[in-house]
């Protein structure tokens, strides 16, 4: 065939043992942890400022003040919302769209203010300055305890000399009853504390990215775009693909008929014409030419039957997936096993672009895979249209932008569907599809 996405994450990147002896020193844990410490003035100031104004723009209702006052809270706490997906995405490597602008219908102060006090987006900015302060107390303590305390015991033998050079203690007191008093202090007690401020300073780097996890959830879902919002880019963006869709398929309909079926027309017009002058003078030449017009037509014929195949096949509105699929694999160039296993008939949409979708698939199969044998599968699970399309070629194929597959993927995500491509060089190629059913 010619033809995901995926994002690195640095030298940071690992797995398995390395990853997690690495993870105390990496960047990501050293960023994250600055997070999570900036993030507690940072917080304290939010939920103050938020909290005042709040208080006092409610206070004010009573005389015109309080709109402005309220306006300028929440014109505020966007202004925090923008610092806050900053620091997301410097220090957490994590993007946050901005959310949609607030436009006032009319110019002026009073439509400006009404729009803001109107925005459901600045009033989550505010409950994210309210809620994300205990939040940040929280992550601010339990990452500093765990940072701290790890990294304590785990150097404990570089300075637990302190004690018994500067203090009367032995070593470090973990606790004192009465007369008894237990120190840290004899060569087992050192090492075993060395070994859980070990086990600490391992476990804290996931600790700060769990913590972490929470607050891209939080400024996402208070900060970012309503699902609404981005549904609504979505579709726009959706109905862009499918409009130039529709266009580059009217244009490849147009040529086609221009250059094939018409062109062929014209001349089989021309050949008939000359026919019928020379009836009279050589029968057996204007014979040859309608001999030769004929064939003109069955080939016309045919081309048209193509071209009307391409725009949407008869066998598939008459007879369903399972035969159209199996008339696209016979004129495949390489052997095509086909299995369709569907309950019932999924909505005329949805299986008119499950069709086009197996058939480029084959098409490519047939003039880039270099396959022997290929394969396509159909089936249904929950409420998506499954397809599976593969071949024993020499892969490399990929979703890159210019490409067959980018243009198939393009399609399928405008009606809700994913295209993922799986196709190592030399083994051969797996593409699956994913299509609501919508039956």
């Amino acid at each position: 065939m010619d033809d995901g996405k995926g994002k690195g994450t640095g030298s940071d990147s690992g797995s398995g043992f390395g990853a997690v002896v690495r993870a105390p020193v990496a960047r990501r844990t050293w960023r994250e942890f600055g997070y999570l410490l900036i993030g507690l003035p940072l917080s304290i100031l939010y939920f103050s400022l938020a909290l005042a104004g709040l208080s006092s723009g409610a206070g004010l209702l009573v005389t015109f003040l309080g709109v402005p006052v309220l306006a300028g809270v929440l014109a505020m706490c966007r202004g925090f919302g923008r610092l806050e997906r900053t620091r997301v995405r410097v220090l957490l490597g994590t993007d946050i769209a901005d959310p949609a602008p607030i436009r006032a219908r009319k110019r002026g102060a009073l439509s400006a203010m009404g729009a803001l006090l109107k925005s459901g987006s600045a009033w989550r900015h505010v409950l994210y300055c309210v809620i994300h302060f205990p939040w940040a107390v929280f992550g601010f303590c339990v990452a500093l305890v765990f940072w701290a305390s790890g990294w304590a015991y785990l150097l404990y033998p570089l300075w637990f000399w302190v004690f018994p050079a500067y203090t009367d203690q032995p070593g470090l007191q973990l606790f004192q009853n009465g007369d008894y008093s237990f120190y840290l202090d004899s060569p087992a007690e050192i090492a075993l504390t060395c070994l859980v401020g070990l086990a600490f300073t391992l476990a804290t780097p996931w600790v700060i990215r769990a913590l972490t996890t929470v607050d891209r959830v939080m400024v996402g879902g208070l900060l970012g775009p309503s699902r609404l919002a981005t549904r609504v880019t979505e579709l726009e963006s959706d109905r862009g693909v499918v409009v130039d869709t529709a266009a580059a398929d009217l244009r490849r309909i147009e040529r086609d008929l221009h250059d094939g079926a018409q062109a062929r027309l014209v001349a089989l017009a021309m050949d008939l014409g000359l026919a019928k002058e020379k009836a009279t003078e050589d029968p057996a030449a204007a014979a040859r030419m309608v001999d030769e017009a004929h064939g003109e037509v069955k080939i016309a014929l045919q081309e048209l039957r193509d071209l009307a195949r391409g725009i949407h096949p008869a066998v598939l509105t008459d007879r369903g997936l399972d035969a159209a699929l199996s008339s696209v694999a016979s004129r495949c160039a390489v052997p095509v096993r086909v299995t369709v296993d569907l309950p019932a008939r999924p909505t005329a949409a949805i299986e008119g672009i499950a069709y086009f979708t197996v058939s480029e698939l084959l098409q490519n199969i047939s003039k880039h895979a270099r396959a022997q044998v290929a394969s396509v599968e159909m089936w249904k699970s929950g409420e998506r249209l499954l397809i599976q399309v593969a071949d024993d070629g020499r892969g490399g194929a990929s979703v890159g932008e210019g490409t067959g597959l980018a243009g198939l993927a393009e399609r399928l995500d405008a009606v809700d569907g994913v295209l993922v491509v799986d196709s190592p060089a030399g083994v051969g190629t797996t593409v699956t599809a994913e299509l609501p059913w919508r039956a």
